[in-house]
């Protein structure tokens, strides 16, 4: 199976980087891992609704580019559907089952998804109704799919 991760912007901190290859070093005995970044538009303080929409637009455009349309994409959203470890393995189990060989996962910048990108998306996941740092969310989503893969393969994980 080959998982993306697409998200906005770049990660500057080391550390960010160096958890993110962490996982990445894990999930490579579990299935194809893809980084990919889509550069993110400056938000100025004081920015309005409609301006933050459009920079919302713009950054969904370069994500969009990016998926393929045979992929199952899963956006993270606040107002996605909350699952337990337990049950994103299941969810990821059954779409092997299905024959689903592509899963793009997308992370949204600090103003979130485009309307564009939500509508596409075939699953909307949520992690908490609060909102978290997007350098953050890559590297929890990483672990939590590294624990999807230890929980389908029967492997002891920290419970």
């Amino acid at each position: 199976m080959k998982i993306t991760l697409i998200t906005v912007g770049k990660l500057k901190e080391k550390y960010w980087q160096d958890a993110i290859a962490e996982y990445s070093k894990r999930l490579s005995r579990y299935c194809k891992l893809e980084m990919v970044q889509v550069q993110d538009e400056k938000t100025p303080d004081g920015a309005s609704l409609a301006l933050e929409q459009q920079i919302k637009e713009r950054e969904g455009e370069r994500i969009l580019e990016k998926l393929r349309p045979d992929t199952f994409v899963i956006a993270l959203a606040i107002k996605g559907q909350m699952l337990d470890s337990e049950e994103l393995a299941e969810k990821i189990e059954k779409l092997g089952v299905r024959g689903v060989s592509q899963i793009a996962f997308v992370i949204g910048g600090s103003l979130g998804l485009s309307d564009a990108v939500l509508s596409r998306a075939d699953y909307q996941l949520s992690f908490s109704r609060m909102t978290f740092p997007h350098q953050l969310m890559r590297v929890v989503l990483l672990e939590q799919i590294y624990r999807s893969f230890r929980i389908i393969n029967k492997e002891p994980y920290h419970k």
